[in-house]
């Protein structure tokens, strides 16, 4: 792809650019696969559910996509890249950085679990544990990248992370065409408003977040990104305090609704997830199945709902118990 084509891809945020964007990163990251399950093996009254299981991709999570669609797009300067992360963007962006042969400065907080932590050290990258929250690592990263010139890689607000994110809409749309619900948990909001802004309105996104960081929760009420509680079981990836402000438009314009579920929900997904499909899914990455199997969202009769399971980054542990 030339320089200008290339360049040409971050104009905007639709359908056109964001196929051009998955051509680009194709060769690094993986098609994800799809499993319909039915919605009684996991007490949800829907005849099938369609779970997207981006806790396959490459770094444990779909933030593979955004991270290489920053290093691919942007001019990287010889200082490399840094970036701020409750952890699966830190471990994505250690891994694209590995993979492209780029330096990368990661910067995450004390909640970031053990697992996460060990990925962006196995990826190469020089690791700084700052602060307790996701806020006291990028403010430690935009230090960095002050005084360093490293290229930032933001996790969530950036047009060219939500670019790469989008592509997941593209791949569900081309392999389960016939979902008219989808779930997306919620953080920054870089995942829902990149899948949202491929949509654009044709099917009905809902964000789920934790009641711990309900972020988008609280920005839709206010009409603007404030700050929400950060904290809860699943404080290292959906607790940025936060949303986005490139986000919220977006979001604003094309997703439905949020839904709000607990943190027993959360670990009851987690465990209906393996005892079902020997899946582990880390708490984010089950927060968005929670909705379903908490009851917090009861599917309509005949309604075709799809689920985004989006990371697997966690330490072993025994759901049987």
């Amino acid at each position: 792809m030339s320089e200008s084509a290339i360049s040409d891809i971050s104009i905007a945020l639709n359908r056109e650019h964001i196929a051009r964007c998955e051509s680009l990163i194709r060769p690094y990251v993986r098609r994800t696969p799809i499993i319909r399950i039915n919605g009684a093996d996991v007490g949800v009254n829907s005849r099938e559910l369609c779970l997207k299981l981006e806790l396959f991709q490459h770094s444990g999570s779909f933030k593979a996509r955004g991270a290489f669609t920053n290093l691919l797009l942007r001019k990287v300067p010889a200082a490399g890249v840094a970036a701020a992360s409750g952890g699966n963007h830190g471990a994505a962006v250690a891994y694209a950085a590995m993979s492209l042969k780029i330096p990368a400065k990661i910067f995450v907080p004390s909640v970031s679990s053990p697992a996460k932590v060990a990925r962006i050290r196995e990826y190469g990258a020089d690791l700084v544990i700052e602060g307790d929250r996701y806020a006291d690592a990028l403010a430690a990263s935009e230090a960095w990248i002050e005084k360093s010139g490293a290229m930032p890689v933001h996790a969530f607000d950036q047009h060219e992370t939500m670019l790469g994110q989008a592509t997941i809409g593209r791949e569900l749309t081309e392999d389960a065409p016939d979902i008219d619900t989808l779930f997306v948990s919620v953080g920054g909001g870089g995942l829902i408003a990149g899948i949202a802004a491929w949509y654009a309105g044709a099917i009905k996104i809902i964000g789920v977040e934790p009641f711990a960081s309900p972020t988008l929760t609280k920005a839709f009420e206010a009409g603007r990104p404030v700050d929400a509680e950060a904290g809860g079981l699943a404080a290292d990836s959906l607790a940025p305090q936060r949303v986005g402000e490139k986000v919220f438009p977006i979001a604003k314009a094309y997703v439905h609704s949020t839904v709000l579920v607990t943190d027993e929900a959360i670990r009851q997904a987690q465990r209906m997830l393996w005892r079902t499909l020997r899946l582990v899914a880390e708490p984010g990455g089950a927060a968005a199945f929670a909705a379903l199997t908490c009851g917090a969202y009861k599917p309509e009769a005949g309604e075709r709902v799809g689920v985004i399971i989006s990371g697997g980054n966690m330490t072993a542990v025994n759901f049987d118990q």
